[in-house]
């Protein structure tokens, strides 16, 4: 089965949950992002009736004030389903009382136990705070009819140590967006003459493994056939390596970084970090782009992953997590094969 008939057959379950109903959609993440475009996009092609709630302010607390405030007035009764995007965790808790008559759906995107304790390192895993949070985690699963996640993999997780009911999970695939992500020629500045240019972008998680990216930079630093954009927040103890050939961007709009991606030959997905489970279980936002793109790229080797990119797939290299001297030597296979090619 091919990528797009899976993406495909993940928002057709979707869609047979909410058909021709009217919903309530609650989110506290900002209204432009990703994950939610794509929910309301999928409720208003598959729903009778959606009602949205949520901010687009670019402040967290403003967000679930004004989501809180909505949630005191609105007549949940009137709605059949009730769907709580990004961190729902925040909302169905405090509000379920609302929700008595609803069937509860939520999207499942992030465990706070997982991100703040296992990957962002905020809290000890015996810490009280983790303890709090990984029964806000089962507190919201249990009591959710539906359970929406972004891989098979995250599910397992969710289930395996989270305590969710796997009868209830769904998987819903990301996707790029498609009106700023697409094919696309560029044309490129001199100092790009006859390189192969390697990009790769990212807000810089720990679990996004940018050392390695940066490592493997390192190593070919002084190469003149390469050029290598690394576009994101560089900072804490991630040392830069220092070459003509590379160039550190800090941050890009949208329809900017989509150029820059056009003009690359191999673009750097991930994620690479060895260390964080949840970099195994996921599949980073920036492969959904690239792959709109249609450009070449290499990710980690992983399960979630490999759930929708396949080897056979000519664009598509695996890589194996953690590892800076495997990473490099698939930008030189690649580079060599595409020298082959011509």
């Amino acid at each position: 089965m091919d990528r797009k008939t899976i993406i495909e057959n993940s928002k057709s379950r979707i869609r047979e949950e909410l058909n021709r109903k009217k919903v309530l959609f609650i989110t506290t993440k900002e209204l432009s992002y990703i994950r939610n475009s794509q929910e309301i996009e999928l409720l208003k092609e598959s729903t009778a009736e959606v009602k949205i709630i949520g901010s687009d302010s670019s402040q967290y607390p403003i967000r679930l004030l004004k989501v809180y405030w909505s949630l005191l007035t609105i007549p949940a009764k009137d709605y059949d389903s009730v769907l709580i995007g990004f961190a729902p965790q925040l909302v169905l808790p405090l509000w379920k009382f609302k929700f008595r008559n609803n069937a509860i759906i939520i999207d499942f995107f992030v465990s706070m136990y997982d991100t703040f304790v296992n990957d962002r390192k905020r809290f000890g895993e015996k810490s009280v705070v983790a303890k709090i949070l990984k029964k806000l985690d089962k507190i919201t699963l249990r009591d959710a009819d539906r359970i929406i996640c972004d891989t098979n993999a995250h599910g397992r997780y969710f289930s395996e140590d989270l305590g969710a009911d796997s009868n209830k999970l769904i998987t819903l695939y990301l996707e790029a967006d498609k009106t700023i992500y697409y094919p696309r020629k560029a044309e490129r500045p001199e100092k790009l003459k006859d390189k192969f240019v390697v990009l790769y972008f990212g807000s810089v998680l720990p679990l996004q493994g940018v050392d390695v990216v940066l490592g493997a930079y390192d190593m070919l630093k002084d190469d003149e056939r390469f050029y290598f954009y690394m576009i994101g927040p560089i900072k804490g103890n991630l040392e830069k390596p220092i070459s003509k050939n590379i160039e550190y961007i800090d941050w890009l709009p949208q329809n900017e970084l989509a150029e820059y991606i056009a003009r690359a030959d191999l673009c750097l997905a991930g994620h690479f970090n060895g260390n964080i489970d949840k970099a195994k279980r996921t599949i980073p936002g920036k492969a959904y782009i690239y792959d709109a793109m249609g450009k070449a790229m290499v990710l980690g080797d992983n399960e979630a992953n490999r759930e929708l990119f396949f080897e056979k797939n000519e664009k598509v290299l695996f890589s194996s997590m953690g590892s800076g001297i495997e990473l490099k030597e698939k930008i030189i296979d690649t580079l060599n094969g595409m020298s082959d090619q011509q």
